[in-house]
């Protein structure tokens, strides 16, 4: 019997590894296997980029997890594959992610290949698209995102929608600020998303602060917290919350094109109004679908993002008084220029060569959004390896923006880097090529009026210098950047 039990757990504890081995190598085998039944006939030499699939239909969600919100060490995920695979020679591997098998490109050659190649050869894809509109503007090709890019621009990107934009936003900036003055202490993710959303909600959709405005932002803020997540649609899971809240969006704005369509009298100077009239060659509409769709993709792209980005200019400002005070500088000044008026213009905002560079320098260091969404439309050739027809290809932006070989001392904040622009290919903020972001000069401004304000004005001081961070879905410290708040002492 003794002996009988002994084989018993010396097969138990001998198979166990084997069997684990086996299911971690099971995905990788998979589609290694299909690759080569589909590419591997005499005379071809075409293989996947090095990496490995992660598990059986997880793949490395689990993985990419612990760096980003358990281990608080996003960096770690490419930097781990960099050393198991060859480093920044290869600048591209395999993996799992986010229900797709996926090409991760982490260096600025890769990226410039991904960015610059046509539409049909990487077109655009959001991990679960219907959360952003199947019809909206990263989910759509050729003359329909041609049309609808043109739209944005001319709403909130041109140098004179930015004028008007400047002076519309001022009002609201100021009293926020007082108000927070005010409080004496904030949470400063909290506000400035208020403050931010406040804006977008008067430029995007024209409605004022409401308790349906501030239902509307809790439903954004499921949304995006589903985009990275496991798409699981499952009882308790970021994905179902998501899906819930993007239908309650829906029922929302499908609300507001009805109430427009009513009141004929009324004109509306905004996004959505721009949706509403924008036609094809034939004259064609958008159906309420893709006005829909659109304004939500809009606000995920320009809300969250900038907000987030305030958030982070003022945490980096409040460990770098040497910075805040150059800021502080120059901005006075151009007040003064002014006769001491309270608000600027869009030219004097172009005259604040050194708030730009703060500007950069804090969207470089936020890495709001670490990587950027591609699917293959065709195989792919790139540096000897094949990106198979339909396979995800996530260009992360994060690695190059915190690439000592791109940077000097990247983690540091250092707006006086931007004395000279950074290196071909290895800045991509707001994504790259003929998919770069619309409104990126948009959320410049926003950023630069913010700052404007804050440093002629106001001093604040973190109550947790030392909070850890979480990275999902967006960067930000665990207590919300919690600081004191006040103005500045007159002289």
């Amino acid at each position: 019997m003794v002996a009988i039990m002994a084989v018993s757990w010396a097969w138990l504890l001998g198979a166990v590894p084997l069997l684990c081995l086996a299911f971690w190598h099971a995905a990788d085998a998979w589609y290694r296997a299909a690759f080569f039944l589909k590419h591997g006939g005499r005379g071809k030499k075409k293989s996947l980029p090095p990496g490995h699939m992660g598990l059986p239909f997880l793949g490395e969600m689990l993985s990419f997890i612990w760096y980003f919100r358990l281990a608080r060490r996003p960096d770690d995920f490419i930097g781990a594959k960099k050393r198991a695979y060859g480093g920044d020679q290869v600048g591209m591997y395999r993996t799992h992610l986010f229900g797709s098998p996926t090409v991760v490109a982490c260096t600025s050659a890769a990226a410039k290949f991904v960015f610059q190649a046509g539409g049909d050869t990487f077109g655009m894809q959001w991990p679960v698209p219907e959360l952003v509109g199947l019809s909206s503007l990263v989910n759509v090709e050729g003359g329909s995102h041609a049309r609808l890019r043109g739209v944005i621009i001319a709403a909130i990107n041109r140098p004179s929608s930015l004028r008007s934009i400047a002076a519309v936003l001022q009002p609201r900036v100021v009293a926020a600020l007082d108000s927070w003055a005010d409080m004496g202490t904030i949470d400063a993710s909290r506000e400035m998303r208020k403050v931010t959303f406040t804006n977008i909600c008067m430029m995007f959709i024209s409605m004022e602060p409401s308790p349906l405005t501030a239902k509307i932002d809790q439903w954004f803020a499921g949304v995006v917290a589903g985009v990275r997540a496991i798409p699981l649609d499952l009882p308790g899971t970021a994905f179902r919350h998501a899906r819930k809240c993007r239908r309650k969006l829906n029922g929302a704005f499908r609300d507001e094109l009805e109430e427009r369509r009513k009141k004929t009298t009324k004109s509306y100077d905004d996004l959505m109004s721009g949706f509403m009239d924008m036609e094809d060659e034939e004259g064609k509409k958008l159906s309420d679908d893709e006005v829909v769709d659109n304004i939500v993709n809009a606000i995920v792209a320009g809300y969250t993002s900038t907000a987030t980005a305030i958030m982070w200019a003022t945490y980096h400002l409040a460990k770098s008084p040497g910075t805040l005070s150059k800021l502080r500088e120059e901005n006075v000044a151009i007040r003064e220029s002014k006769g001491g008026s309270s608000f600027i213009t869009h030219d004097d905002i172009r005259k604040l060569k050194y708030t730009s560079k703060v500007v950069e320098e804090t969207i470089r260091m936020a890495n709001i959004a670490p990587m950027v969404h591609r699917v293959a439309r065709r195989d792919v050739e790139y540096g000897g390896y094949t990106i198979p027809k339909g396979w995800q290809v996530l260009v992360f932006v994060r690695s190059l923006h915190i690439d000592p070989n791109y940077y000097q001392d990247p983690l540091t904040f250092n707006p006086g880097r931007w004395d000279e622009p950074a290196k071909p290919g290895t800045y991509h903020a707001f994504g790259g090529g003929y998919r770069t972001c619309p409104g990126n000069m948009l959320a410049r401004l926003q950023l630069t009026i913010m700052l404007h304000h804050l440093s002629v004005g106001y001093e604040w001081a973190l109550l947790n210098p030392n909070a850890e961070i979480n990275y999902l879905p967006h960067p930000k410290p665990v207590d919300g950047a919690s600081m004191s708040f006040h103005k500045l002492a007159t002289k």
